[in-house]
């Protein structure tokens, strides 16, 4: 859920701070990041990337990226990011003090009870954690933190283009396209499967850009952080072991850069909706099954008898290596043209992408003029990208400023009205991106 197409402005940023007994997209506590059988990623080294400086980065990229206070606190996980941070910004001690702190408390305020279905907007979100900053260290400075932090994350993704909107891989890679709940995997420019995923939640968007994929582990264990939602099950700091049926990441995890994963462990319930805090969630049924498919992609050898074999031992965590690496590519495109239909998905992250501006570029990108089609299919599209311009609760995404609550600290678990608008146009058949192969969906 992406980089490096300008229209867009879709560039979202992972929010992987947050935990609790139904999810597991999170880095674990700093000191347990020498284990691979405990961190959800290989950070590496993370002193250089930090090294950063705010002024590398352009004005077009630092506005993309979208940062919280969660965001902030997660950075602070990093043993270099407060040194990095002081440097870059110039902060006194007694400001890098207030900043970790009102990061900490933010996190703290965030509540895990799936009974509970209380709204934060993304969009407000990210107006209030500057609103903040600027009254704890200053206009300038929260401002160039802002961009330090963006740099950070952006940082991770890889420097090659994405292509145009709706664009075709010619190559062997994994997209995943956030409003459409869908993962599809290319091989030599060629859709072979499809599978239906839960996302990131929309106060813990799934991030964009291309990634790579280069490894597969199975049976991860999980260590729970030290937060208040962290209780009954589970014990902060206590590993929870590989194969445990309190285990969040089910039976494979497979790191996707920063700490976003694809992974199991969810329930059917959850696939097609909100499901994670920043990753892709699957069933463990199906992530079986793509772990076999990324392993092809990555020129390893490994069976359905392999992946069998390493579900009947739970309590060992296995880590393959793919011999090269597979690029996982991230984005947030809510007009898509499939074969003579535009459909239209939810602006479930509020990036207010579903505009007229925006389906006439993508319309353009296959040689059909907005103009040149008839009053009806003008009517109709102009009615879908007005009926899903709104967030996960319905509300018109124009309005998330003056509409979005901040102060409950819950996250938004269910979406309410249809989720997409197709339209047919008769210019665009045998047009655009291919229809689902093989749709995996349990």
């Amino acid at each position: 859920m992406y980089a490096n197409q300008t229209f867009f402005r879709g560039h979202l940023i992972l929010i992987a701070v947050a935990t609790f007994l139904l999810t597991g997209c999170l880095p674990p506590p700093a000191e347990n990041n020498s284990s691979t059988q405990d961190v959800n990623v290989t950070t590496g080294n993370s002193n250089a990337n930090l090294s950063n400086n705010v002024s590398s980065m352009t004005s077009e990229s630092r506005s993309d990226v979208l940062v919280t206070m969660p965001v902030i606190d997660a950075m602070f996980a990093d043993e270099g990011f407060a040194q990095a941070v002081r440097t870059a910004v110039s902060l006194t001690d007694e400001e890098l003090t207030k900043v970790k702190n009102a990061a900490r408390e933010a996190v703290l305020q965030l509540n895990g009870d799936p009974a509970e279905d209380a709204r934060r907007s993304t969009k407000s979100t990210t107006e209030s954690t500057r609103r903040d900053l600027e009254s704890l260290i200053g206009k300038q400075k929260a401002g160039d933190l802002i961009a330090f932090v963006q740099s950070r994350w952006a940082g991770d993704t890889q420097s090659q283009p994405v292509g145009e909107p709706n664009s075709v891989p010619t190559d062997s890679r994994v997209v995943v396209n956030a409003p459409a709940y869908r993962m599809d995997v290319f091989r030599d420019g060629k859709l072979t499967k499809t599978y239906k995923i839960g996302i990131g939640y929309p106060e813990f968007p799934l991030p964009t850009g291309l990634r790579e994929a280069k490894e597969i582990i199975f049976n991860p264990s999980w260590t729970p952080p030290d937060e208040p939602w962290v209780k009954g099950k589970f014990s902060p700091g206590k590993k929870v072991e590989a194969g445990s049926k309190l285990n969040p990441l089910g039976l494979i995890k497979i790191p996707i850069g920063l700490p976003s994963l694809i992974h199991g462990g969810k329930d059917p319930a959850r696939l097609g909706t909100f499901a994670s805090h920043g990753c892709v969630g699957l069933t463990n049924s199906m992530v079986q099954d793509f772990a076999l498919e990324i392993a092809a992609l990555g020129g390893t050898s490994l069976s359905l008898n392999d992946v069998k074999a390493h579900a009947k031992t739970k309590d060992e965590t296995k880590n393959v290596k793919l011999t090269s690496p597979v690029p996982v590519e991230l984005r947030y495109e809510t007009i898509v043209v499939e074969d003579g239909k535009v459909r239209v998905f939810r602006d479930v992250y509020e990036l207010g992408t579903n505009t007229e501006e925006n389906l006439r570029k993508v319309l353009s990108n296959f040689g059909v003029s907005f103009d040149s089609l008839s009053d009806s299919e003008k009517s109709e599209l102009k009615d879908a990208i007005l009926r899903m311009a709104v967030d996960a609760k319905g509300n018109m995404v124009a309005g998330n400023a003056e509409n979005g609550n901040n102060s409950s600290g819950r996250v938004t678990r269910s979406i309410k009205g249809a989720k997409e608008v197709v339209v047919d146009v008769a210019a665009l058949k045998g047009k655009g991106y291919p229809a689902a192969v093989g749709l995996v969906q349990k």
